[in-house]
């Protein structure tokens, strides 16, 4: 289907219900680590959240190439020209394999130190190295499966990662229990074992995803001399990767930032907030659909000069996210104490839980204007102000805000809490402004210098 001729709401339904689905079985694929890392030990399931942050940057990097590889590769097929597509994505599979190597050398050897920093010692370091060595020398597998498929994104292809994810969850199912307790020649290899399960499956994935991108109009005439790196493309796909990255970063370091803020209250606002995050993500997962949909419809109609068609699609994908997120919003308002207590049975959590989510459930379409967004300018290949608002949002902004109602104001929790409405919204606004601004622009700029 030409993505830069049919009809845009029909686009955007086709291609972002199955990525959506697809990311409903990664969170569950999580659940299943976190599951049976409890059947191990305390020290196991803390050595998977500590984990965590090491974990994020492979998944930053990993994404971050999918994003920027996207872009260029959409703006170059919609413009026409798939020499340029297809030395871009061989040169993207050069940058991940790189990059792979990279990280699995570097996360070797920093993970000791990083970990016993972070308070990790004795058989609580050994289990968290168990399961982080084994991850980072995979890390090639997380990095290539994103790159390969942001072939088929940009094709407006999202049921191969479906089907991926979908079939990840299932063998996750499988190999966690095989490998963690042995069996069928197999021995028990316990907490290693999650880890080797998590590789495994990331590179089925990717030996699935290949399957599919050989077939396509972009692999056809690349051969051996295609892998030669290219420091001209390379730089582009670092101008567009690196700030999707760096980005996404911000994301752990403003977890950080509101931790440290809620613990200063209380250990049970710290465990709220936790549980809340997570009930606000399964609230947001039928929205994650969109941001393919817009970065891929972004990507090819800019290349094909149909900024009119940029504009719907942007707008098309904002009106059904809002309209998603109104419904969840008020589902979440009405539920929030049942949700909580569906994770815990402390009354004082659930009381802090339930005042969060009674602030969260009307922020939930800031998130869709915001994310929509940055997706719609890393379409149209500007993806910097997606870092600088992440900064804003993440970092700099709560730590003013913060402070200010938190402290100042005496309002304590209450003023994270709202504080967090507060940041979010301005940076949704903020962006939305900026991106009508940047198509503004790049149309007058269009008006001024038709095409010959």
């Amino acid at each position: 289907m030409d993505l830069t001729s049919a009809p845009i709401p029909h686009l955007i339904r086709r291609i972002a219900v199955p990525a959506s689905v697809g990311f409903f079985f990664n969170t569950m694929f999580n659940f299943v680590d976190t599951y049976f890392g409890g059947k191990i030990s305390t020290d196991a399931l803390a050595a998977l959240s500590l984990s965590f942050p090491v974990f994020f940057i492979l998944l930053s990097v990993g994404n971050g190439t999918g994003q920027g590889t996207t872009a260029l590769i959409a703006n170059a097929m919609g413009a026409g020209d798939k020499d340029k597509a297809r030395t871009v994505f061989v040169q993207a599979l050069v940058f991940s394999l790189i990059a792979g190597v990279v990280l699995t050398v570097a996360g070797l050897a920093a993970a000791p130190a990083l970990f016993a920093l972070l308070g990790a010692s004795g058989a609580y370091l050994d289990i968290a190295l168990q399961y982080m060595n084994w991850i980072m020398a995979g890390s090639v597998f997380f990095i290539l499966q994103t790159t390969m498929n942001s072939v088929l994104n940009a094709r407006g292809e999202t049921r191969v990662f479906r089907n991926t994810l979908v079939g990840g969850f299932v063998m996750n199912c499988v190999l966690d229990p095989w490998f963690l307790y042995g069996g069928a020649g197999v021995p028990a290899l316990g907490m290693a074992g999650i880890a080797i399960a998590t590789v495994v499956v990331q590179l089925a994935g990717c030996i699935y995803i290949f399957a599919h991108v050989r077939r396509t109009e972009l692999w056809h005439g690349v051969s051996a001399s295609s892998f030669k790196p290219d420091a001209r493309v390379q730089r582009e796909i670092i101008g567009q990767a690196l700030p999707a990255s760096l980005n996404m970063l911000t994301v752990a370091l403003g977890i950080f930032v509101i931790t440290w803020f809620v613990s200063r209250f209380s250990k049970e606002g710290v465990a709220a907030y936790g549980i809340a995050t997570r009930v606000e993500q399964m609230i947001l997962l039928p929205t994650i659909g969109l941001n393919f949909a817009t970065l891929t419809l972004v990507g090819q109609n800019n290349g094909a000069g149909r900024l009119d068609r940029v504009r719907q699609a942007w707008r098309t994908a904002v009106t059904y996210g809002l309209a998603m997120m109104l419904a969840g919003g008020a589902a979440l308002f009405f539920l929030r104490a049942w949700l909580m207590r569906a994770f815990t049975d402390d009354a004082e959590v659930i009381d802090r839980g339930v005042d969060y989510l009674g602030i969260a459930c009307f922020t939930m379409c800031a998130y869709v204007i915001l994310f929509q967004t940055v997706f719609m300018l890393q379409g149209l290949k500007r993806p910097l102000f997606g870092l600088w608002i992440g900064l804003y949002r993440q970092v700099v902004a709560p730590v003013l805000v913060f402070h200010f109602l938190a402290f100042n104001l005496a309002w304590g929790l209450w003023g994270v809490w709202w504080g967090i409405f507060g940041v979010t919204w301005s940076a949704a606004l903020c962006t939305w402004c900026y991106g009508r601004a940047a198509l503004h622009r790049l149309e007058a700029s269009a008006r001024m210098h038709p095409p010959a």
